[in-house]
């Protein structure tokens, strides 16, 4: 691999983790850690990556897959049909890309002006509600897209933008036998500062905003909880199994009101791209006057049967589109510069600033990522900045005045030891970020502890953030092993632990013993070790001992590890405080168990391309499966495929597959493969 290949591939790990991590804390913690205008710069940062270097397709990846997966505090629900998210516009020349690539995909003369519904691009939290025989039946939240949460007791709590709507427990009218009506789930501005401020009066945290007050409250275990908060339902689509009596978006509209929902009084019909920029204008300029909050226009094509010709991509459909306002700014002087220590060690600059109010919220920090950035936006304290917030909760800085400078304004160094462990901090060559080198720093534990606990590593359930910095902060646990050390007596000692909710712990800890050798390793939270990396690694070496004693040379020789990780992997597995942490964790009763590999399997050996949804197996969890029988996921069907498998909805990979030849199965036949 060329020198710019493994850069890229570096480049493209780094971004993928900070989007899921991102995903993570937005979609299933409701604690957002990146600001939108950010995330959006990673997400398109990682698409042109993917798109100047096609060896790094992947399925898996943000760009690919809607984000947010269901807690795995609910019971899943399958969509029928995945609630796909729309792609970002941001300018006039965005606006009319999309209005060009809908002629030319329908074949449409540039005279003819399409006709657009545009509606407030609601700040809250999607949700699909079924209705069988005009009664409701179920609800779940949007999820991944292809699977939700089941909160139907707490939809049914759910009220509506006028005080006699909401959630209908009974359709209006005719209802089609089956309907599946989409919508958001929000809390109007008025309810939201009333809300904080009762739990103010009882000594709580309030909400950072809207959106994750809509989020949390509807995502309570206790629909009662729900019962008390008054969140709003307003529908913006409705699917029917066989065949809609509809002809437009805009007719599914006026009859879903007729049912008895609340649809946006805002959305309206425009006929050519040009009549939408004047919507949009005319709803950024009321935006602040809404009841609730809105960043930015969603734009969509009326006419439904051509959205069926136009079909979607793998995350967005070709039919719609979200226009994002500009974020607010404001200027503000910069009170101090320090640096935070971040779960990986990276020590992150954060800007205090004079508070300032911006969309609705008081802000006094901001982060600048690293010093390059800091360094080439020439950030120093005493400056004034224009910082920038467009319902974000972390903000950022975007550029300092420096016109405005008095000559007492100072730079930033950053400091050689680390400010919690004093420990000594360093920037390696070739590195945009300073890391502290403690192995033991408590601002790294507590990160560490929350990723070594998570779904996806050794699946602790319950042991969240506030628990992780308890742990932290009392002294019990100074490395991952410690937390197996723990007694019932002593879980149920730390504040918020009841005897039952202590037993829980003992018990989801003791199930954790029982893992795999892929889980323990990326829950170890090894530079450059991610998931994808860390099936590979135990694949390869299928024992713990085998991968802590194997050289540079010998991680080198396996797949997909390029110099600079085999580098970091053999410096974490040189560090022998880092072994005795291992050690200490199989001693505890941790037993990961090596990959099975099937080498003799119908799969061993075979490229496989999984596309559309599958109703019995997630898309993780068939990737495993195939993994685990010798087989190879791509995200792309070429010659070289050697089979696809087609679910639901599946779209184009399915058409180029049968274009070359490649052997096409259903789920069916796909999940009778993997019983050979």
């Amino acid at each position: 691999m060329s020198q710019s290949a493994t850069d890229a591939a570096r480049r493209g790990g780094e971004l993928k983790e900070r989007i899921r991590a991102a995903d993570h804390a937005y979609y299933v913690l409701d604690q957002p850690v990146l600001s939108d205008a950010e995330y959006d710069r990673l997400m398109r940062e990682l698409a042109a990556l993917e798109a100047a270097h096609p060896e790094l397709a992947d399925p898996d990846s943000p760009t690919q897959r809607v984000s947010g997966a269901p807690a795995a505090r609910f019971e899943r629900v399958a969509h029928r049909e995945p609630m796909l998210s729309l792609g970002n516009v941001q300018t006039d020349a965005e606006l009319d890309e999309l209005d060009a690539r809908v002629h030319r995909l329908l074949g449409l003369p540039e005279s003819v002006e399409v006709a657009y519904v545009c509606e407030p691009k609601l700040d809250g939290l999607s949700a699909e509600l079924v209705y069988e025989d005009g009664a409701f039946v179920s609800g779940s939240t949007r999820g991944d897209g292809a699977y939700g949460e089941d909160v139907t007791r707490n939809l049914r709590t759910v009220g509506g933008l006028q005080a006699n709507r909401g959630v209908p427990q009974r359709l209006a009218g005719r209802p089609p036998r089956r309907i599946e009506v989409r919508g958001e789930v929000l809390l109007q501005k008025r309810h939201f500062e009333a809300m904080n401020q009762l739990i103010l009066r009882q000594g709580g945290v309030p909400f950072a905003n809207p959106r994750n007050a809509a989020a949390g409250s509807l995502r309570q275990l206790d629909w009662r909880i729900t019962a008390t908060r008054p969140l709003s339902f307003i529908a913006y689509e409705a699917l029917v199994p066989h065949g809609e009596p509809w002809g437009t978006h805009w007719e599914k509209l006026r009859a879903l009101a007729a049912l008895g929902f609340d649809t946006n009084p805002e959305n309206a019909l425009c006929h050519g791209i040009a009549e939408v920029k004047r919507y949009r204008d005319r709803m950024e300029r009321r935006r602040f006057e809404l009841p609730y909050d809105t960043d930015g226009v969603v734009v969509k094509v009326d006419d439904l049967d051509w959205r069926r010709r136009l079909g979607a991509a793998s995350k967005f459909p070709r039919w719609a589109a979200a226009f994002k306002y500009p974020p607010q700014e404001e200027a503000t002087r910069v009170r101090a510069i320090w640096a935070s220590v971040g779960r990986t060690g990276i020590l992150t600059p954060v800007v205090e600033v004079d508070p300032v109010q911006l969309s609705g919220a008081t802000v006094s920090r901001a982060t600048l990522h690293n010093e390059d950035e800091m360094r080439r936006k020439d950030i120093r304290q005493g400056d004034w900045v224009l910082i920038r917030r467009a319902g974000e909760v972390i903000p950022e800085v975007v550029k300092p005045l420096p016109e405005r400078r008095t000559g007492a304004e100072t730079f930033f160094e950053f400091p050689r030891h680390c400010p919690i462990c004093g420990a000594a901090v360093v920037r390696e060559e070739g590195e945009k970020v300073y890391r502290c080198t403690g192995a033991a720093c408590p601002a790294q534990l507590q990160g560490r502890l929350r990723h070594f606990a998570q779904r996806r590593a050794m699946d602790v359930d319950g042991l969240g953030d506030k628990l992780c910095a308890q742990l932290v902060e009392t002294g019990l646990v100074k490395d991952f092993a410690d937390l197996y050390a723990i007694t019932h007596e002593r879980w149920e000692g730390l504040e918020r632990m009841a005897e039952k909710s202590a037993q829980n712990m003992v018990d989801a800890l003791e199930r954790s013993k029982d893992t795999t050798l892929r889980r323990l390793l990326f829950g170890l939270g090894i530079p450059q070790v991610g998931e994808a990396t860390a099936a590979t690694l135990a694949r390869h070496f299928g024992t713990v001992a085998t991968f802590l004693a194997a050289s540079e040379e010998e991680l080198l020789a396996v797949r997909d590890i390029g110099p600079e990780s085999a580098r970091e992997i053999r410096a974490w597995t040189s560090e022998p405080q880092n072994v005795r942490v291992v050690e200490r964790l199989l001693a505890a009763g941790v037993a990961p168990a090596p990959e099975e590999v099937d080498a003799r399997g119908a799969l061993a050996g075979k490229t496989v391309v999984l596309t559309g949804g599958l109703s019995r197996l997630s898309r993780d969890e068939a990737k495993a499966e195939i993994e685990r029988r010798g087989g190879k996921v791509s995200g792309s069907v070429s010659r070289k495929t050697h089979l696809v498998v087609a679910g639901e909805e599946a779209g184009s990979k399915l058409e180029k597959a049968r274009a070359l030849g490649v052997r096409v199965i259903g789920e069916e036949e796909f999940l009778a493969l993997l019983e050979e």
